[in-house]
């Protein structure tokens, strides 16, 4: 089912029972994210707040707080099933003569139905505030140590100035003052890439456009690791089976979710930087104060009813960690396509996903796990991956226990553990340099004889299955009930 807005998200959530409104006073400042961690933690409803301390706007939160919500929310009845069309969709096509390209026309049409479609007249721009005020939303500061209120479900869009290709980001955005916030995109973001652009065209402003609440699978799509410039809008409309409507800004030149609950309009100065932060991040840390650019807000558009979404992001597990594993489940596939050994792959959520990756693969020669670490290090934002371990294909890599077993029982440290340096995500505070440090890759495959392992391989201890047959045959009959 795919779902046109946050309204209607909300209405099949209620109609399903899994919507709570909580319609006493509650303060946006710690006390609705410590409501929101512990709905996360029980599995419980979403939330709607329609009496928030200092602010007009009702709040919702913990959308995505079960998997079994998340994939309601994206309408995914099977994410790997879902992952395997996609690579069918994006494949390239082995088009040659006539035939061919006529037997590739139906994916194409199909693929090109779920481009972005351009309107003019957009429920996000029923109010127009010209004057605006950041400190008239109910932004939400979560954990103690916070250098402030952030915005934690920021759609971010641009354009590249040089290209005009599209970027849909989710940057948190921490709010200073009724005009400014800050912007926390990464080195490795694409809307970084875009403000170099711009500043390397001697242009001294990007145009920026911030959508807050849009359907569940626009909100997504601003946080799946895309390769750069493949348009994000794209991606959501494969996902809701239909295209995303976008209108243009008023006062900037960018295009936004047409259906978006609130719409920040402004500009970030190419040069500008200031100091944003701490927050308790996705890490479980509070992630450290550091420069960072600046949003400038020049008006705000809005629905008439619009309502504020929200996000509590800390140590796993939490909400973020249910889309985070529909993102493992989609782009396995894709991952395939390049390494098509790969059998599965799992990033557990107390992995914080970018710091453990675990893989699976039909080994057929020396070096193979190895040459699995370098792909997927070469691999888009999987370069940030912090640690790599990679299993033989008849290992359950969602199973942490066989994991462990497989590991401490195949691994020669000397022989079987690669260390790298390279690329870390910003927000690794362990490394002794920001954004670049070592990097660990595991071995724990069965060792070949052209590897150097001379010893015999043990064979793994396992019941014959006639002996498994005749004791599930005879159970009660050893006076056992269960």
């Amino acid at each position: 089912m795919a779902f046109r807005d946050l309204h209607e998200y909300l209405r099949a959530l209620e109609a399903r029972g899994e919507l709570q409104r909580v319609t006493v006073p509650v303060d946006p400042y710690l006390e609705m994210a410590e409501i929101a961690d512990r709905m996360v933690a029980r599995g419980g409803p979403a939330l709607l707040f329609t009496n928030v301390k200092g602010s007009q706007f009702p709040v919702a939160m913990n959308l995505f707080g079960t998997q079994a919500r998340t994939n309601f929310a994206l309408g995914l009845d099977d994410p790997d099933r879902v992952g395997q069309t996609l690579r069918t969709l994006i494949q390239p096509p082995e088009v040659g003569g006539f035939w061919d390209k006529l037997r590739a026309l139906p994916k194409l049409a199909e693929l090109s139905s779920y481009f972005p479609k351009l309107v003019h007249d957009a429920p996000c721009q029923e109010v127009v505030d010209n004057d605006p005020d950041l400190t008239k939303l109910p932004v939400l500061t979560t954990w103690p140590q916070d250098g402030g209120p952030f915005i934690t479900l920021p759609l971010v869009c641009t354009r590249d100035p040089a290209t005009g290709r599209r970027n849909l980001g989710m940057y948190r955005m921490q709010v200073f003052d009724g005009k400014t916030a800050g912007m926390h995109w990464h080195l490795h973001k694409g809307g970084r890439y875009h403000q170099i652009a711009a500043k390397n065209q001697g242009e001294r402003r990007l145009p920026v456009a911030v959508a807050l609440g849009a359907d569940p699978a626009t909100i997504y799509a601003a946080t799946a690791p895309l390769p750069r410039d493949i348009d994000e809008f794209i991606l959501a409309g494969f996902l809701r089976r239909a295209p995303v409507e976008l209108v243009r800004a008023k006062t900037v030149d960018v295009e936004v979710p047409a259906h978006a609950e609130f719409v920040l309009e402004g500009y970030v100065d190419v040069d500008e930087l200031r100091m944003e932060g701490p927050f308790g991040d996705h890490t479980g840390y509070y992630s450290l104060a550091d420069l960072y650019p600046v949003f400038h807000v020049t008006a705000i558009t809005r629905r008439r009813d619009p309502i504020y979404p929200a996000t509590v992001v800390g140590r796993p597990i939490k909400e973020d960690a249910y889309l985070g594993k529909v993102t493992e489940r989609l782009f396995l596939p894709l991952i395939q396509m390049l390494v098509p050994d790969v059998v599965d792959i799992s990033m557990p959520p107390a992995g914080v996903f970018h710091n453990l990756v675990i893989v699976s693969i039909a080994k057929h020669y020396p070096g193979q796990a190895r040459q699995t670490m370098y792909a997927l290090w070469g691999m888009g934002q999987m370069a940030n991956a912090k640690h790599i371990v990679v299993v033989d294909k008849d290992v359950n890599v969602h199973d942490m226990d066989e994991v462990i077993w497989r590991v401490t029982n195949n691994i020669d440290a000397a022989r079987d553990v690669v260390i790298v340096e390279g690329p870390l995500d910003d927000l690794d505070h362990a490394s002794p340099r920001a954004h670049f440090g070592g990097k660990m890759g595991i071995d724990a495959t069965r060792k070949l004889p052209e590897e150097g392992h001379t010893r015999v391989w043990p064979d793994d201890i396992v019941m014959p299955p006639e002996i498994k047959a005749l004791v599930d045959r005879r159970w009660q009959e050893y006076g056992f009930r269960s």
